[in-house]
């Protein structure tokens, strides 16, 4: 693996003379000469490791020598700040989701980068939430739920991995939609807490990625799986209704991790990252180690596609972040 020193000495001798921003229209025909960084804008060990390693992992057999960096800091703002400033030159890449991308610059006031800072090349996974209650709560689907909270004001509470995260949009968007404004939010370190506290009976409802732990705790009688926010049923989970099916046509949300460039990056650079990345996608090996994280690997993104899916989430969640008067960082 290359050192950041070591980084840092060849990236200034590459450059040096150059402009500090390449035009799109930039040489691109010699593209990789040097190692590809993927930047990881949270602490090794965490589910972004989960997700890009893998893929740097694949990668380096189509396209050469790639790494990871973890920077983070700052709920990943300053990983992926750090990647805003990169010379758009297609070897420092971010792994960015739903929060970096959006929440972060929406309702940060001063998050050091834009939404407009970056270019989408390829969604890697997706993920659903889950609504998850205790087996004592008298609710068998959404449905049951909102009758609950309506008949028990103050009573019933949602646990999530903590403020800002999506989890908790989309519990401020069931309680809006739903006509149930006092539900409170009990945001947690985490959601494996939040999951603990779920089972003892300490929280009656939680709002968490869907995964193969739930899913065992449910067929063990330890919680109950009332619904995902994805637009249609889980492939691995068909038995679990959508919040569409469950009358609340807008509550959909899917999580997502994918790979972003500086803004200027080229056309040329950016297609040949997703052309490749489709490629090394299609590894059975690869999406059967992403699918036992309960993640949904995509192997039909690109720049455009994932383009639209970055511009819907934040068209789904500004409206949210203003309305409770989100403030992060």
């Amino acid at each position: 693996m290359l050192s950041l020193s070591r980084r840092q000495f060849i990236n200034r001798a590459g450059c040096a003379g150059a402009l500090a921003v390449i035009p799109r229209n930039g040489r691109s025909g010699d593209y990789p000469s040097r190692p590809i960084r993927l930047v990881i804008p949270y602490a090794a060990g965490g589910s972004g490791d989960q997700i890009g390693r893998p893929w740097v992992d694949k990668i380096a057999f189509r396209l050469g020598p790639a790494f990871v960096e973890n920077v983070g800091g700052a709920g990943g703002a300053i990983g992926a700040a750090a990647v805003a400033r990169e010379q758009p030159d297609g070897y420092s890449l971010l792994l960015g989701n739903g929060s970096t991308q959006v929440i972060i610059p929406l309702a940060s006031p001063n998050p050091g980068y834009a939404i407009s800072d970056f270019r989408a090349i390829y969604r890697l996974v997706s993920s659903a939430l889950v609504f998850a209650v205790h087996p004592s709560v008298p609710a068998h689907n959404l449905r049951d739920l909102i009758a609950y909270a309506k008949a028990n004001p103050g009573k019933l509470s949602y646990g999530t991995p903590g403020v800002g995260t999506g989890n908790h949009l989309v519990g401020e968007l069931f309680k809006q939609q739903a006509g149930a404004p006092a539900i409170v939010h009990v945001p947690y370190r985490g959601i494996a807490p939040a999951t603990n506290d779920l089972v003892s009976g300490q929280i009656p409802l939680i709002i968490a990625v869907m995964s193969i732990q739930l899913q065992q705790l449910s067929q063990a009688g330890k919680m109950r799986l009332l619904a995902v926010t994805t637009e249609r049923r889980l492939i691995g989970a068909p038995e679990i209704p959508t919040a569409v099916e469950s009358g609340m046509p807008d509550l959909i949300y899917e999580g997502w991790f994918g790979l972003f460039a500086p803004r200027l990056t080229e056309d040329a650079i950016v297609d040949r990252i997703a052309q490749e990345t489709r490629a090394a996608m299609a590894d059975m090996v690869l999406q059967a180690a992403y699918r036992s994280q309960g993640m949904e690997p995509d192997s039909d993104s690109g720049p455009d596609k994932f383009q639209r899916i970055v511009e819907a989430t934040s068209a789904s969640l500004a409206p949210v972040i203003k309305s409770i008067g989100l403030k992060s960082l």
